[in-house]
């Protein structure tokens, strides 16, 4: 085989497997709301009985939580890159779809930090978007409009599947070294979750800013994204 038509294999596995995670964690592990609301309580001891709750908390302290979230994911994500690189290149196809699920789960816990909560068509759509944008993918508003959440979402798993699987498969071409592979899958589950993260983090930073100010066009307070991570 050569290495063109073995990378074009390996990227048709990877979207395949991205795909088929960020399908699954949607319909079946996605974040409980009102379990994590009760997580947020717990540890943190926040004075919100519901999400929209977090309008009336001070924007700084929701950013807080929201890098720790990013942070939690970047780390659980290193954890099974490490396990799994174990067995280089043959368990690379079933670590993209774990991936797939941590980086979906994290970019859930933000949504709902930033008071969306996914229940209405709107606030899927408002996923989808984040996801698009932790993906670094502009498919324009006016397409996004005239889409149906029944439509909307699976070809938005399956475009950010064909984004993610890009950024990846070059880096990870070192797995195919069994005993290095391990902090190879490690670093580069840490990176990815750490790239989408805070892409996601600036979307929903800006929509929560708007939504809390009332009106749109208004000068933003952003926090820093290293240029390593910009879409």
């Amino acid at each position: 085989m050569t290495e063109p038509n073995q990378k074009s294999w390996m990227r048709r596995r990877a979207e395949e497997a991205l795909s088929s995670g960020f399908q699954h964690a949607y319909e079946t592990v996605r974040v409980e709301p009102s379990h994590f609301l009760m997580q947020l309580q717990s540890a943190y001891e926040l004075p919100i009985t519901n999400f929209q709750g977090v309008y009336s908390l001070p924007l700084e302290t929701i950013d807080g939580l929201s890098e720790r979230i990013v942070r939690n994911g970047m780390k659980f994500a290193a954890l099974e890159g490490a396990s799994l690189g174990l067995g280089g290149i043959f368990t690379a196809v079933p670590d993209l779809g774990i991936l797939a699920t941590i980086t979906l789960r994290t970019v859930q816990k933000l949504s709902l930090i930033y008071g969306f909560e996914y229940n209405t068509e709107e606030e899927k759509v408002e996923l989808g978007m984040a996801m698009l944008a932790a993906a670094g993918v502009d498919m324009g508003r006016e397409w996004i409009e005239k889409e149906v959440v029944s439509r909307f979402v699976p070809r938005v798993i399956r475009r950010i599947a064909v984004q993610a699987s890009g950024e990846v498969v070059e880096k990870w071409s070192g797995r195919i070294i069994p005993i290095a592979s391990s902090a190879i899958g490690a670093g580069l589950n840490y990176w990815f979750v750490r790239a989408w993260g805070e892409r996601a983090r600036t979307h929903f930073h800006a929509r929560h800013f708007e939504i809390r100010n009332g009106r749109k066009g208004r000068k933003l307070v952003t926090f820093n994204v290293p240029p390593s991570l910009a879409p």
